[in-house]
C-alpha cells in the first residue's frame, strides 16, 4: 500500500505548483526549535572545520565550504514550516537553490533520489523531483543570519511543499543515486512524499 501511495504522489507532484509566499508581518518572531530529539542532544557544528561532501552521480567528488556555497546566486523565500505534529513557524530562509546547487556539482538529474547525512547521523532521501522544485534551497541563514546549531547549521533543507521532518539538518553530505536509503521516518511508517502539491496546486496530504 506504502508503495503505491508513493507511484499515486509521484503522478501528482508539480514542479510548477508553488507553496504559498508569506509577508513579512505574519514572520513567527519567536521561532523555537522543534525537532524528534531534545535539544540538548543537538550536535555542535564547527563551521570553521565543516565540509559539505558530495558523491555517486556528481561530477568531481570534492567537498563544498560555506564559503562555495555562497557564491552561488543566493535565494531567499518567507515560507510556512509544519512540523511533523502540525507545528507551525513562518520565517524568512536564505540561500541557494537545490537545484543550482545540483547544477553546479555537474549531478546527474535523471537519477531518481538525492540522499543526504546530518551531523548526528539521520539519513534522508527525498525524490529527484521535490529537490529540483524552484522553492526548495539549502538554507544557510534564518532570519537574516546565518543558521545556528538549534537550526540546523550549516545547511538545513528547506522543502516548502513538505512536511517538517524532510527538512533535513546540518548536512554533511549528499548524494544523487538510484538507490532509496530508509532513514528514521520511513522505518516508522512514514510515506516518501508524506505531503506535496497536486497539480491544482492544493496540498495533498498521504493517501
Amino acid at each position: 500500500m506504502s508503495d503505491w501511495n508513493n507511484q499515486v504522489q509521484v503522478a501528482l507532484y508539480d514542479l510548477v505548483a508553488l507553496a504559498p509566499t508569506i509577508k513579512p508581518s505574519q514572520i513567527t518572531r519567536r521561532p523555537r526549535f522543534h525537532s524528534f530529539y531534545d535539544i540538548e542532544l543537538v550536535r555542535v557544528v564547527d563551521p570553521a572545520t565543516w565540509r559539505l561532501a558530495v558523491f555517486d552521480r556528481v561530477g568531481p567528488k570534492w567537498v563544498r565550504t560555506v564559503a562555495k556555497l555562497r557564491a552561488i546566486p543566493p535565494h531567499s523565500r518567507i515560507t510556512r514550516l509544519i512540523g511533523d505534529g502540525s507545528w507551525p513557524a513562518i520565517g524568512p530562509w536564505g540561500g541557494v537553490q537545490l537545484s543550482d546547487f545540483l547544477h553546479v556539482i555537474n549531478a546527474d538529474t535523471r537519477a531518481n533520489y538525492i540522499s543526504m547525512q546530518c551531523a548526528n547521523g539521520f539519513l534522508m532521501s527525498i525524490d529527484m523531483e521535490p529537490g529540483r522544485h524552484p522553492q526548495t534551497i539549502l538554507a544557510l541563514d534564518f532570519i537574516g543570519a546565518p543558521l545556528i546549531t538549534q537550526f540546523g547549521s550549516q545547511i538545513h533543507l528547506r522543502i516548502p511543499t513538505k512536511f517538517g521532518f524532510e527538512n533535513a539538518k546540518s548536512i554533511i553530505s549528499m548524494g544523487v543515486t538510484d538507490k532509496w536509503t530508509k532513514n528514521y521516518w520511513t522505518k516508522q511508517g512514514y510515506n516518501l512524499f508524506s505531503r506535496s502539491r497536486n497539480r491544482s496546486g492544493r496540498q495533498s496530504l498521504p493517501l
